[in-house]
């Protein structure tokens, strides 16, 4: 009898420690599950929000252009885009610098003929996000100016390129300056000045109709691309002779190069 009361206790021993075992590997299963689930996730919400960001401030949708440089007018130009991005241009080249009011196609593609960025807004755009997109406006070869009838908030452009943006927390503003201007790629008189030029908006520098000139027109036909190659003039600063600058004062309104 005391043997078999003893084998029923070494039995029933066996058997609580059998079942704390299974309890103990149970339990260090859903430990390590939990913890690899977890680390699963945080590893996918990583990846979601890197991809994210990359698509968001992506320059993928930058549209390139293949005007060529060096063609100067005196007269209004019509131009194929909205901003123009290149093409004929006036001899004088627009200040760079914020500007309150609109100013001339004509100048404003001038500059960027040198490598300047130019930043352009629907007139109605809120205060405050003029005053975050005038921030940008620093180091040199930027433009800011108003622009009716834009086909976007904020348009951003430069010699043969040009980005359709939200407004002015678009991620993608900041890196399109970055890489666009003066860009050695893109700018056809690299090196060229952005101040020397003139300063007067439209309305205080109105161009004159063109009288039957084929080039005012600016009929060429570019083909936007994904990744298009720019064939920019042979033009050099040195080489261009613009016209002398206006006897008018700067327009309060605009500034300078920075």
């Amino acid at each position: 009898m005391a043997n078999d009361r003893s084998r029923a206790r070494r039995e029933h021993l066996a058997r609580l420690r059998a079942e704390q075992r299974r309890r103990e590997r149970r339990a260090a299963f859903l430990m390590w599950g939990a913890g690899g689930f977890v680390i699963v996730l945080l590893i996918g919400m990583v990846a979601f929000y890197l991809i994210r960001e990359r698509s968001v401030a992506s320059l993928d949708a930058v549209r390139t252009y293949n005007y060529e440089g060096a063609i100067h007018e005196t007269t209004r130009i019509t131009y194929k885009e909205t901003p123009p991005v290149g093409g004929p241009h006036n001899p004088i080249w627009q200040n760079c610098g914020i500007y309150d009011k609109p100013i001339n196609n004509e100048t404003a593609v001038h500059s960027m003929e040198h490598g300047a960025v130019w930043i352009t807004y629907r007139p109605d755009l809120p205060a405050s996000e003029v005053e975050k997109l005038k921030k940008h406006v620093t180091g040199g070869y930027v433009l800011l100016s108003p622009y009716p009838g834009l086909p976007a908030p904020v348009v951003v452009s430069s010699w043969n390129n040009q980005l359709h943006l939200t407004g002015a927390d678009d991620p993608r503003l900041p890196k399109y300056i970055a890489k666009y201007k003066q860009n050695p790629t893109y700018t056809p008189e690299l090196g060229a000045a952005c101040d020397g030029g003139i300063s007067d908006t439209a309305d205080q520098a109105p161009l004159p109709t063109p009288t039957g000139d084929p080039h005012a027109e600016a009929e060429q036909s570019p083909s936007p691309t994904a990744e298009g190659t720019p064939s920019p003039g042979s033009e050099t600063e040195a080489g261009e002779s613009p016209s002398p600058e206006p006897s008018a004062s700067p327009s309060p309104s605009a500034s300078g190069d920075e």
